[in-house]
């Protein structure tokens, strides 16, 4: 039953001052409160709500918002309080009705007594602010938005928290000992290391434009940084997030315009970065393992671009630079996150590349680890049975607690069910490895690929395409989906892998693979790509594919031997 109840007032301090003294509880009781504004919003927390209000209306940084909204219940203490205002924040967040004015110093996801049972209320407290119109969608929806996924009021868990704290140490000490220590953190697919970039923008920003008196709860995760000697360090500190593939970059440049102290401006692609004519002070590189290599490029206009960004950097176009080479000269610190695992093309930075980089960082001590699985709700277990699956070392099914793993004989029959899950939970799509032509580009009649009496197009567009109107429609590629969470995958191995079962492994088909770029030697570098060096890229892309799903994930095999040979694992 509800126990909650919601009073409302002006925020001025006449309206403030009447309030205090209408109920004890306003001087003395946890409470989570909203400030709003015509389109804007503030979440807190405290104690003493009267008092607090009053330190806003001095400070004046809010006095131009309008109202209060406060939140009473008998049964809340500091802990609730605390979880209730990091939902709230990140839910209005990404509701994107409002601009969330709330510096990010550390959302907290701190486990406490009956949380399970506060958190009903919460539901039925976010109902009732649905009805008022402070929210426009349901939780639900918002759950499955990109504002949500990649919002920098996301929690974070031990492993990310650990790893921001480490990467603001190394940073701060780098700043005051005027030396570059390149930083990495590395993590599976579904870590977090998008949620981390993201994360350490809004709070770099934040710091640098922290006031002196600016008053933190001590229990805030970054509280410290906060302090006096670090904001000074910040003052007219310039950072940018590079993004490699062009989906994913426009999904958070649409994050990035959502939050106050971001904007779309602080995203760049690494042709952005190169030319840019601004040398920053720190460049954060998103998926830093899709960076290129001196390759051929998709248009005439990028093949030159790469040389006149070369010549601009460096006085020449030797062909050995790269865009990692590009991200160093154009900024004083730099923070790679990165996966040589999800490498998907021979374009990308090669393996050694990546590697060296790695033990550059060890060697610093500037290299930090994710482990803990934000996405697939199997865990890292699952993402670890997907390696071997292909590596062809695992020797019979698991399982993986509620996480649905299914294989299907029949393609119509995993579609329905993809379309199931999406009218269930949403955020269900088909997904596939290139090995049929995109033929619909050029003929939007065309069916793409054709298994029985199923024909599927391919992805309409090549951003956001998730969210697009006909997405549930289509099947999505490698480049739609790299970077993004889905609750159900419905993949489909194409007739690009087999299986070679008297050598018992996983095989590659050349005429079988469809991506040029993907299959392109690099005559410039004077390379040749063997069917094994392209085994290992397309391999990387089904594991991605694979790892896409939070909830399951749905596989259709082409190949009947490999189809065989995953019956007796994924069932």
């Amino acid at each position: 039953m509800t126990s909650f109840n919601i009073e409302r007032l002006p925020f001025n301090k006449d309206a403030v001052s009447v309030w205090a003294e209408a109920d004890s509880r306003h001087k003395n009781w946890p409470v989570v409160y909203t400030i709003e504004g015509t389109d804007e919003i503030y979440i807190g927390e405290s104690t003493n709500v009267a008092n607090r209000m009053k330190q806003h209306l001095d400070t004046g940084t809010r006095s131009h918002l309008k109202t209060i909204k406060v939140i009473l219940d008998d049964s809340f203490n500091k802990s609730v309080c605390l979880d209730l205002e990091s939902q709230l924040i990140r839910y209005l967040a990404a509701d994107s009705k409002y601009k969330v004015l709330n510096g990010n110093h550390g959302i907290t996801d701190a486990d406490y007594y009956d949380r399970d049972r506060y958190r009903e209320t919460f539901n039925e407290l976010f109902d009732e602010l649905l009805k008022e119109g402070v929210f426009t969608r349901s939780i639900p929806d918002i759950v499955n938005s990109d504002l949500f996924k990649f919002s920098p009021f996301k929690a974070l868990n031990t492993d990310q928290s650990v790893a921001i704290e480490g990467v603001l140490e190394k940073l701060f000490e780098d700043l005051e000992n005027q030396t570059d220590s390149p930083i990495v953190i590395q993590g599976d697919p579904g870590t977090g290391k998008t949620i981390v970039a993201v994360y350490l923008m809004k709070l770099l920003v934040d710091i640098a434009k922290s006031a002196p008196d600016e008053q933190l709860d001590s229990d805030s995760m970054f509280s410290d940084f906060f302090q006096e000697g670090f904001r000074e360090q910040l003052k007219d500190f310039t950072i940018a997030l590079v993004i490699p593939q062009q989906s994913l970059r426009k999904s958070i440049e649409k994050v990035f315009a959502k939050t106050p102290g971001l904007s779309k401006s602080m995203v760049l692609s690494p042709f952005d970065a190169g030319a840019s004519k601004e040398h920053y002070d720190l460049l954060i590189v998103d998926e830093s393992h899709r960076l290129g290599q001196r390759s051929n490029q998709p248009s005439a206009a990028q093949n030159k671009k790469f040389t006149d960004i070369n010549v601009a950097l460096f006085g020449n176009d030797d062909l050995s630079w790269t865009q990692l080479d590009w991200i160093r000269a154009k900024s004083s610190h730099q923070l790679y996150l990165l996966d040589s695992a999800q490498s998907v093309k021979p374009a990308d930075l090669p393996a050694e590349v990546t590697a060296a980089l790695v033990a550059q960082a060890r060697e610093s001590k500037s290299y930090f680890h994710l482990a803990s699985q934000m996405r697939v709700a199997g865990g890292s277990d699952y993402i670890e049975f997907i390696g071997r699956v292909f590596a062809g070392t695992q020797q019979g099914p698991e399982s993986f607690g509620n996480y649905e793993l299914r294989l299907f004989d029949d393609l119509a029959e995993m579609r329905q069910a993809i379309f199931k899950k999406d009218r269930e939970v949403g955020l269900s799509r088909m997904i596939a490895g290139y090995a049929w032509p995109w033929v619909s580009k050029n003929n939007p009649n065309a069916v793409d690929i054709q298994i029985g009496d199923v024909g599927l197009t391919w992805n309409r567009t090549a951003t956001d395409w998730i969210n697009s109107p006909t997405s549930l429609e289509e099947v999505g590629s490698i480049h739609t989906v790299q970077g993004y969470d889905l609750n159900y995958a419905g993949v489909i191995i194409g007739p690009d892998l087999g299986y070679d079962s008297i050598a018992k492994k996983v095989v590659f088909y050349r005429e079988n693979y469809h991506d040029k770029k993907g299959k392109e030697n690099n005559p410039r570098l004077g390379i040749e790509y063997s069917d094994e060096d392209l085994l290992n890229y397309v391999v990387n892309i089904y594991r991605v594919l694979l790892t896409r799903g939070i909830k399951g994930t749905f596989v259709y095999v082409c190949d009947p031997a490999l189809r065989s040979y995953l019956s007796k694992l994924l069932n």
